[in-house]
């Protein structure tokens, strides 16, 4: 099922956790507007936030809301981005992007999750250099997408490599790049499950152990469900 997990499965987990990841755009959109402008034509961090929560079908008043508590002030204020790396059980490498206002209660949840699954909490660059950091569109496959077409449209608008997998397609770009590429794309029509700036792995890693593929599992799970956590990005290999 390769490193993505199947793009069905991956729409299906963002639809099931649909109203946790509203709470965990709108913080990054309160944030975003609190330090750079409530203007998303001179505020960079403002029109990613806001491009992600819309990928996900947020409605404009949640998007509202959200810049108007950043407008104010109210909130936003002590909110700081912290990554965190570590292992999973059987050594697979874990980046966990988080943006808290309270990096204690962060960190000890964050020794909590890995201790509590096999793994450990470790120190800033340990497993960072597995990874690439990239632009990622994923589009889900359905019968009107004709395949070489859309590679040839990717590429001309300046992606760097098309994984067809899992139900879909993976197209990769310089994170500089990924919303010219998106934006071509979108102009002829077509609809994203994802399109965002993640941390690739160069290799992935096979769990064969059920315990380990358990706990992994688990792990993902209590760090996704942590509204302090935005992303987590890992090098296994997950199977059908």
């Amino acid at each position: 099922m390769g490193r993505h997990g199947t793009i069905a499965n991956r729409k299906e987990k963002q639809d099931a956790k649909r109203a946790q990841i509203f709470t965990k755009y709108a913080r990054l959109i309160t944030v975003a507007a609190r330090q750079g402008g409530a203007d998303p034509e001179y505020n960079a961090a403002l029109k990613t936030a806001i491009d992600k929560a819309k990928g996900i079908n947020m409605p404009n008043d949640n998007i509202d809301r959200a810049i108007k508590k950043g407008e104010g002030g109210l909130d936003g204020a002590n909110f700081e981005s912290i990554v965190y790396e570590g292992y999973g059980p059987n050594g697979i490498a874990v980046i966990v992007e988080t943006l808290t206002d309270n990096r204690n209660r962060t960190g000890a949840n964050m020794r909590y999750y890995f201790d509590k699954n096999g793994g450990n909490l470790g120190t800033t660059g340990c497993v960072g250099f597995m990874f690439d950091r990239k632009g990622q569109i994923i589009i889900e496959a359905n019968g009107k997408i004709n395949e070489d077409e859309l590679m040839e449209q990717a590429l001309e608008a300046g992606a760097e490599d098309f994984i067809s997998e899992g139900g879909g397609y993976i197209i990769i770009t310089a994170p500089e790049d990924l919303y010219t590429v998106k934006d071509a794309l979108a102009e002829k029509g077509y609809v994203f499950v994802s399109a965002d700036v993640a941390m690739i792995p160069q290799t992935t890693v096979k769990l064969t152990d059920p315990e380990h593929i358990k706990l992994m599992n688990r792990l993902v799970d209590m760090l996704e469900d942590d509204d302090d956590i935005q992303e987590v990005f890992h090098n296994w290999e997950i199977e059908e």
